[in-house]
């Protein structure tokens, strides 16, 4: 296990106050903080090799292009994918978004008689499917393609526990899509994301595992989800905002048409028809993000140098003990599992009389800093009958004084409110 007293000086931002006091910082579901290595492998590429990257044949050119060729391995061996699987995109919304656009795209191209791969092709008599806990990057791009397409969106529901639902039927010999979320960000749990991917499977349809809350967090290899395409972002694993990661089988992204068009993505071009360059450079037009490829690579490494198992086994003591010391706070319910069964580090959590943002500006004022509101979750909130939620997010530089602050700042909100204040609107 590593030393979060020793860590938390590779991250300069830890040091600073907020408020007046000592800053707190339970919100890295929402954002990372970036240790001192990252930032500055992203300034040492631009004090030695910027350039852009493909383009031109002169020295920094070359150094700027095997740079951030360096950085797509680097992230691969982290996920235990290969080079060609890897398509760097501006952030995980990117890329859910590049695999709906990839369908509706495909379904496009079919009504006009060109030959496009069918299992991109959707419409009515169709359907996708999702679930009752997806953050609205997972879920609103299916909604999109349906209402483009007519396919049907259907879901798999949740449990009081906060767990899903899996019914049979929801997916079925209509399903053409499934992408589920491998951690809620909102509820925490931990779903069998490998189960329902064969589910799919089993009935032709292909699958995709949104990982921004596991990837950081636990071991995780790609080819072990039995899913068709995974996405993340880099700024939730100490890396820079600006990258995200779409993962997908290669001959998979090699049949999909492209999102974006441009500079960079093509094979060859006559004024009236182009062809496509391999994946991943058909999903990078443009002059791409060196600088953040190479600081992501950099996360990577330092996650690594952690151990995934160690950074794993960290949140799960954190995450117990967050939920043993919330539970000893009357009016204080956690939304989401309450036991560590299948369960990551998203502590989201509502007391009674007081507005989750309420609560969260009282915490800020003693220094905490958590997230409040839906979190990108407005369907489960309504599945739990709350408006919003007050949500702890621990990471590496988190130990468990961290969430005995947040606990003092609870009993702080509580103790300003006093009892049987009505919520408010």
């Amino acid at each position: 296990m590593f030393d979060v007293n020793k860590l938390r000086a590779d991250f300069p931002i830890l040091s600073r106050e907020v408020r007046g006091v000592p800053l707190v910082y339970l919100d890295s579901g929402a954002t990372s903080q970036k240790p001192t290595q990252v930032l500055d492998a992203e300034r040492h590429f631009y004090e030695t090799s910027n350039a852009a990257v493909h383009r031109g044949a002169h020295a920094l050119a070359e150094e700027a292009t095997d740079a951030y060729e360096a950085a797509r391995q680097t992230i691969a061996s982290f996920v235990g994918a290969k080079i060609e699987e890897i398509v760097f995109t501006k952030n995980a919304t990117e890329g859910i978004n590049l695999v709906a656009y990839a369908f509706s795209n495909a379904t496009d191209k079919a009504r006009q008689g060109i030959e496009v791969d069918r299992r991109f092709v959707v419409g009515p008599g169709d359907s996708i499917v999702v679930t009752e806990m997806e953050h609205h990057a997972n879920l609103i791009p299916w909604q999109e393609l349906c209402a483009k397409t007519g396919a049907t969106l259907k879901w798999f529901g949740l449990t009081e526990e906060g767990r899903l639902d899996i019914q049979p039927g929801v997916i079925d010999s209509t399903t053409k899509f499934v992408s589920v979320v491998h951690q809620s960000n909102l509820l925490g749990t931990i779903n069998p994301v490998k189960e329902i991917m064969d589910m799919a499977h089993a009935v032709g349809a292909l699958g995709m595992v949104d990982l921004c809350q596991s990837v950081p967090h636990m071991p995780v290899n790609v080819h072990e989800l039995g899913a068709d395409f995974a996405s993340w972002s880099g700024h939730k694993m100490l890396g820079p905002t600006g990258i995200g990661i779409l993962w997908g089988k290669s001959d998979l992204l090699n049949a999909m048409p492209p999102f974006l068009s441009g500079g960079s993505m093509i094979e060859m071009v006559h004024m009236d028809h182009s062809t496509y360059a391999p994946a991943p450079q058909r999903f990078e037009a443009g002059v791409p993000m060196a600088a953040q490829a190479i600081g992501l690579a950099r996360a990577c490494d330092y996650l690594s140098e952690l151990g995934m198992d160690n950074v794993f086994l960290h949140e799960q003591e954190l995450t117990a003990y967050a939920l043993e010391e919330l539970a000893k706070i009357p009016g204080v319910r956690v939304i989401g599992p309450t036991d560590m069964r299948d369960r990551g580090s998203a502590v989201s959590f509502v007391v009674d009389g007081i507005h989750p943002h309420d609560v969260g500006h009282l915490m800020d004022a003693k220094g905490v800093a958590v997230r409040v509101g839906h979190h990108c979750c407005w369907p489960t909130c309504r599945r739990f009958d709350v408006p919003a939620t007050t949500r702890i997010t621990t990471y590496i530089y988190n130990d468990k004084s961290d969430i005995d602050q947040a606990v003092a700042g609870i009993k702080s909100a509580q103790e300003f409110f006093g009892s049987g204040i009505a919520v408010s609107a």
